[in-house]
């Protein structure tokens, strides 16, 4: 089983940064997926960024791209989300999701490809 652990969560003025933490136990595969969505009430599940190992770059949502980074910390087995000019539409709840495989670039978007949630942070940013 994994066990996806978030935090870095808060409340920023429009145009401030956060970072966004995921710590991973429990995976099975050197080879594997990793993946932040964010969440609305009211509206669909929306991707925002998403990496995989052993080998691929970083994919981000339009939305986001420019501003968003992902990475890992592979000492600490955890990856993160920095998020810099932060813009009222980003807030959200924001979750890490996680796949044992490495999923192939068209699934990265796609949710329901991943077989593991965190519970969420809370990203408020206001105007």
């Amino acid at each position: 089983q994994v066990q996806l652990v978030e935090s870095g969560g808060g409340l920023v003025q429009a145009g401030a940064s956060l970072r966004l933490s995921c710590a991973v136990s429990g995976r099975t595969s050197s080879s594997y997926s990793m993946a932040w969505f964010r969440q609305i009430p009211g509206k669909e599940r929306e991707f925002v960024a998403a990496i995989r190992w052993p080998s691929g770059g970083p994919v981000f949502a339009d939305s986001v791209k420019g501003r968003f980074t992902i990475s890992r910390d592979n000492a600490k087995d955890t990856a993160y989300l920095q998020m810099n000019s932060l813009k009222p539409e980003d807030a959200a709840v924001y979750h890490c999701a996680f796949d044992n495989s490495r999923l192939i670039l068209s699934r990265l978007r796609d949710g329901e490809a991943y077989g593991y949630w965190g519970q969420g942070t809370q990203v408020t940013v206001s105007s």
